[in-house]
């Protein structure tokens, strides 16, 4: 039978790879290095039987064909302390999963995004109060649809759509598929799905004669915003937003294998779903896999790895700077990462993630406000994000606690995971 992957490494030294029973034995690449410096679990607070617990989690999962495969890197004060790569990359092919396997973010792509238009507000040619439409003139006139016995009307914003709007979803430019009603009917479905059918000059004129589903600065509604953004960064750079994240953030944090390109990355290392959805038995793919998109769509298209991400986790945690490399100042980190939502705006953040009661939402990332409410763990102040096609990462300040799980799981089983994935890494913490 194939064998499944199982990385360690070594305490303070080097990477070793452990061999019994069902894990075997492989060579890891030079490019797959620790993305931080190692220290031993133990010694930064977590225990042998929480580690146990999740490798028996992924060990099991595998097993069950609940999951292709995932790759975990945890740091604890500023230290790798946990990384490992469970199961296939391909499990079709029987490709064991690398350390260095690519994913596609999905929404993860969302954080990348802000903290590349956090650079443009730090040099003062991006005021967060400043419309929309002020670059993209397609946003100039918006309708608000209203819909009275499911008969849709529009009338005129109110307000225009500022930078704020769109970095903390209150801008009411809505997925079309994530919800029936006649607004989101005429609107376009997804990130990724517009972006691989069309280029961003068409997506902007679609999304612009949409009516939207809120006024301005009133709901949080999960939406279009961070691929507006994008497209604005690339108006200021008059380059594309992968050029622009590429020179502001992934250079300077060493994130090699982060990307908008498909044709960049190593088909052996990218991560393929299940053929099957464990959930509903009906065939799951992964679109962006598979064809090119037309634009960066700064919503839902790049790709990276465990590695790549626990880095830029990394640089947020440590107040926007990693080995001597500043992307941001620690005054923009923590202000990107305070709650946005003041009490006049209605929070529906539990609506889109669901056990997530208690949050709040600042730039680009839901935070917590209170340490109870939330169904997963965790402290006021800690942040995250996930993305729709298995990943996942947060950041606990109090616990100096930066934690990613990549994988290739898009359909309802990823919300499960992220529960539990939550649930064993505080899970393994010592007193």
């Amino acid at each position: 039978m194939t064998k499944t992957l199982h990385l360690l490494f070594a305490p303070l030294t080097s990477l070793c790879v452990l061999a019994a029973g069902l894990f075997s034995p492989v060579h890891v690449a030079a490019h797959a290095a620790p993305p931080l410096p190692l220290a031993k679990a133990t010694d930064k607070g977590l225990t042998p039987s929480g580690i146990e617990r999740i490798d028996g989690f992924f060990k099991e999962s595998i097993q069950a064909d609940r999951t292709p495969g995932a790759v975990v890197a945890i740091a604890r004060n500023g230290k790798l302390v946990f990384y490992k790569s469970y199961g296939f990359v391909d499990k079709a092919q029987g490709r064991p999963m690398p350390l260095n396997a690519v994913f596609s973010l999905a929404s993860m792509t969302k954080v990348m995004a802000t903290v590349g238009a956090l650079t443009f507000y730090e040099e003062g040619r991006l005021p967060l109060n400043a419309p929309v439409a002020q670059w993209l003139s397609e946003f100039k006139q918006m309708q608000v649809g209203v819909v009275n016995d499911g008969a849709l009307s529009t009338t005129p914003a109110k307000h225009m759509i500022t930078i704020q709007d769109l970095m903390r979803h209150t801008s009411g430019l809505t997925y079309g598929g994530r919800g029936d009603t006649p607004v989101h009917k005429l609107t376009l479905g997804s990130s990724s799905g517009a972006a691989l059918e069309m280029n961003g000059s068409t997506f902007l004129t679609r999304l612009g004669q949409a009516p939207l589903l809120y006024e301005p600065g009133t709901v949080w509604d999960y939406g279009f915003g961070l691929d507006v953004l994008g497209l604005v960064e690339e108006k200021i750079a008059g380059a594309p937003l992968e050029n622009i994240l590429q020179s502001r953030i992934w250079d300077k944090l060493k994130m090699r294998d982060t990307t908008f390109r498909l044709a960049s990355i190593d088909s052996t290392r990218l991560a393929q779903p299940l053929p099957i959805d464990p959930i509903t038995g009906k065939r799951q793919t992964i679109g962006v896999l598979n064809k090119p998109t037309q634009f960066d769509c700064g919503g839902g298209c790049a790709f990276s790895t465990a590695a790549d991400y626990l880095r830029f986790g990394q640089m947020l945690l440590n107040g926007g700077q990693l080995e001597g490399q500043r992307v941001l100042s620690p005054a923009t980190v923590a202000f990107m990462t305070a709650n946005h939502l003041t009490p006049d705006i209605q929070n529906n953040v539990a609506v889109t993630e669901p056990a997530r009661k208690g949050y709040g939402f600042g730039l680009s990332v839901a935070v917590r406000t209170e340490r109870g409410m939330s169904a997963v763990n965790g402290h006021p102040g800690d942040f995250f994000w996930n993305g729709a096609n298995g990943t996942m990462f947060w950041v606990d300040p109090q616990q100096k606690l930066v934690a990613v799980m990549m994988a290739a799981t898009p359909g309802e089983i990823r919300k499960v995971f992220r529960e539990q994935f939550n649930a064993l890494v505080y899970g393994a913490l010592a007193p």
